[in-house]
């Protein structure tokens, strides 16, 4: 199953990556193509054109990295995954939801020093949400765990989100509150 989820996360980011090199190449030749001179079609007996106005400014190409993280789209996107892969463990009852980011944080660790950052962070915070369910589902008996429980479900939701929104935009996110097993 890890080498199954392994390919599969592996021909997706392949895709991201093969998509932003299209788009860099594509906004690359539409620049090359603005600041290319028109070709003089004018009969010779046409009278001389008036002055040139000077040609535009040539558009900067698009930067794959940030001068304030230093970090290419592909880090930050690998940095993403690592949080929002935890979404996919819902598929798995909710218990699965350690899976994808370890998956991985174990591809890329060695690669992406964003990456290993960021994968020891949403680990950290999955294992530490995976154990206050646990505590909620033994104290359903007494009737404080279903507030456990939903309060877990709610915060693990809106904090994995806000993570990976942070690190799609190069800023390692730190959870309020995660027990850190993983250093």
């Amino acid at each position: 199953m890890k080498a199954c989820l392994r390919g599969c996360l592996r021909d997706s980011l392949l895709r991201i990556e093969l998509q932003n090199d299209l788009r860099q190449a594509e906004s690359r030749t539409n620049t090359h193509m603005e600041n290319k001179e028109p070709e003089n079609n004018a009969p010779e007996n046409s009278p001389p054109e008036p002055a040139a106005t000077p040609p535009p400014a040539a558009v900067e190409p698009k930067v794959t990295s940030t001068p304030e993280s230093g970090l290419s789209n592909t880090d930050k996107n690998w940095g993403m995954l690592c949080h929002i892969s935890s979404l996919a463990g819902m598929l798995v009852g909710g218990f699965g939801t350690w899976i994808g980011p370890l998956v991985i944080w174990l591809l890329k660790k060695d690669e992406i020093a964003f990456v290993d950052d960021q994968g020891k962070e949403s680990l950290n915070f999955q294992i530490t949400c995976f154990i206050a369910g646990l505590i909620g589902a033994l104290t359903v008996i007494i009737g404080v765990g279903l507030i456990i429980l939903l309060a877990v479900a709610i915060l693990w939701l809106v904090f994995t989100i806000i993570a990976s929104v942070k690190a799609s935009e190069g800023i390692a996110y730190r959870y309020p509150f995660a027990i850190r097993l993983i250093k």
